[in-house]
């Protein structure tokens, strides 16, 4: 198991840019695939992309493509989503989570760890 804490949420305006960060403590970080996830009131948590643990590689979800990149520094146990051009449509509670093995899944239960969220709020 990996606990993992969110933080860099806040309220933006259309265009803007913001960072989340995902500190991980365990030792598991190091070998276990990293991913966002986020959820708007009503609607179901919805993958937004996620990084194999020696970051050879990336997956993105289509509503995400080209605006938002995922990073992660295994020596501070930390993954980063930097998120450009932001859209009121990506207003959300974003999820840090973690899972064992070395493929990227989409589906929220395959992921074993999670964080508390943190709220992003986009306004037009």
């Amino acid at each position: 198991q990996v606990q993992l804490v969110e933080s860099g949420g806040g309220l933006v305006q259309a265009g803007d840019s913001l960072r989340l960060s995902c500190a991980a403590s365990g030792r598991a970080f190091s070998t276990s695939v990293m991913a966002w996830f986020r959820q708007a009131p009503g609607k179901e948590r919805e993958f937004v992309v996620g990084v194999t643990r020696n970051t050879d590689n990336t997956y993105y979800g289509d509503s995400v493509k080209g605006r938002f990149t995922i990073s992660r520094d295994n020596a501070k146990n930390t993954v980063y989503l930097q998120m450009n051009s932001l859209k009121p449509e990506d207003t959300a509670v974003y999820y840090c989570a973690a899972r064992q093995g070395g493929i990227i899944l989409t589906y929220p239960s395959t992921y074993g760890s999670w964080g508390q969220g943190t709220q992003v709020t986009v306004s037009s």
